[in-house]
């Protein structure tokens, strides 16, 4: 609404006496911050990982001989209410490990027959007659076994891609050693023994396969899957000494470098006219590399080929064993390996850790880091993360690591003396003006991480970070 004044009542009004700040402020230079960005994070995992040099563009990772096969995770296909598992996944169990007729991978899924379960349910018993292998398609399940002085202990929490009885399949008087109880509801696909013995009957490549897999589980072989190295010890005299060679992986792993890109644009007249008292050119690269950072971290977790995430090895992958982040969660992760430096978790993840050790009157430790003080549990400091995804179901991963060459633990790659060098591993070339004077700008940067050694990265998944309702 408009108030109309009359020229006695503006005359009436009192007169400014001096030059008001409206005014002022256009003969004035302000006060400004730099371009500011809300996208910029901690970034630990780049500060924290050990860089290499990687010449040529590639690295690659030489190991011992391992005989370990399979343990890997099953993929399976859901049709309405019906699952079935993908034939050539079959190839992640160890007996079937490496065999590839897939005519035989899909008469072996046929056989598979679908089992659903509810929560509580008791779905195999300790020391009953174990016949047949569970494939868990969908839901979680607790193995528990009883100790030494007859009470309930835990085994393992299992799910989904995951599987247990596969002993079953080609030992007759094969018993179960556990109790599995579903903890949810779920579905699992079952293969009972007569039903891959009638498969193998009938497929001499199977037979053959299979001939070849006793012969390599007869191998003599360290806890970790490695060829032993045969050797003497406690013996007295001339004692004959055996002899022994280390062998390698005849087909290491070779990680390639990779590229995040963008083409910065700025147009001259921003650069000639308004570049005082900033540079336009230098604070949108700035702000251009932040980005490109955290895209960088971003694929080192989530990348299929190189991201942690996807590389962790099946066996140093572990459940929760309710849900939520306890410390006996973090124990368990923490004692499969040797000198974990750190752990990386979602912020969100960071605060249900919170949550569960406070609701237990434990507080976890301060640790100074990088001239920073930070949450840490047996001295090991939990870093955050945002990269880390957070699934529908408010469920999220924690990642714990050894670091360095020469700790056999986890390493970023990337390559510096690049042309053009702004940043160690990124380069920013010019590649011309346009018709309409608008200068580019080619912002590249290459890395990648590896594993070392299996034992160097492991995660605790599925691990329940929504606060529960008391």
């Amino acid at each position: 609404m408009t108030i109309e004044t009359s020229p006695e009542a503006e005359l009436e009004a009192p007169r400014r006496k001096s030059l008001s700040t409206a005014a002022a402020r256009n003969l004035a230079t302000t006060a400004k911050s730099a371009p500011q960005m809300q996208e910029i994070t901690s970034r630990w995992l780049l500060r924290m990982l050990p860089w290499v040099e990687v010449k040529g563009g590639a690295y690659r990772v030489n190991r011992r001989l391992s005989y370990a096969v399979g343990d890997g995770l099953i993929e399976f296909v859901q049709d309405g209410a019906d699952a079935r598992v993908i034939p050539r996944e079959l190839g992640e169990l160890a007996l079937l490990r490496g065999f590839e007729d897939v005519e035989v991978l899909t008469a072996i899924a046929d056989r598979c027959v679908q089992r659903d379960f509810r929560a509580g349910e008791v779905l195999v018993r300790h020391g009953a007659p174990a016949e047949q292998i569970h494939l868990i398609a969908h839901g979680r399940i607790q193995q528990t076994s009883v100790g030494k002085y007859g009470d309930e202990i835990a085994v393992a929490v299992l799910a989904d891609g995951q599987h247990f009885g596969e002993n079953a399949l080609l030992d007759a008087d094969a018993t179960w050693d556990y109790t599995a109880t579903a903890e949810t509801g779920g579905t699992l696909l079952t293969l009972s023994r007569a039903d891959f013995a009638a498969v193998v009957s009938a497929a001499p490549s199977l037979q053959a396969h299979l001939e070849r897999f006793g012969a390599l589980r007869r191998q003599r072989q360290n806890r970790h899957g490695e060829a032993e190295i045969a050797m003497s010890a406690g013996h007295v005299g001339e004692a004959q000494l055996p002899g022994a060679f280390v062998d390698y992986e005849l087909r290491p792993r070779e990680y390639e470098l990779s590229v995040a890109q963008t083409m910065l644009r700025v147009h001259t007249r921003v650069a000639d006219l308004y570049n005082g008292p900033m540079d336009q050119t230098e604070e949108q690269l700035r702000l251009t590399i932040e980005a490109l950072r955290e895209r960088q971290e971003h694929e080192l977790i989530n990348n299929r080929e190189f991201g942690l995430l996807h590389n962790a090895d099946f066996k140093q992958r572990i459940q929760t064993h309710s849900g939520p982040p306890t410390p006996d969660d973090l124990d368990e992760l923490l004692c499969r390996r040797r000198g974990t430096r750190l752990f990386l978790a979602h912020p969100r993840t960071i605060a249900a850790i919170g949550r569960e050790f406070n609701a237990r009157g434990i507080y976890p430790d301060q640790v100074e880091l990088c001239g920073e003080q930070v949450r840490a549990w047996r001295g090991v400091p939990i870093l955050p993360c945002d990269k880390i995804p957070i699934s529908r179901e408010s469920t999220s991963s924690i990642l714990a690591m050894r670091i360095g060459e020469d700790n056999q633990g986890v390493i970023g790659l990337h390559q510096t003396g690049l042309p053009d060098e702004h940043e160690p591993g990124l380069s920013v070339r010019f590649m011309g003006m346009s018709e309409q004077a608008i200068s580019s700008y080619l912002v590249t940067a290459y890395y990648s991480a590896a594993i070392l050694v299996p034992n160097a990265l492991g995660v605790l998944e599925n691990v329940q970070i929504a606060r529960r309702r008391d």
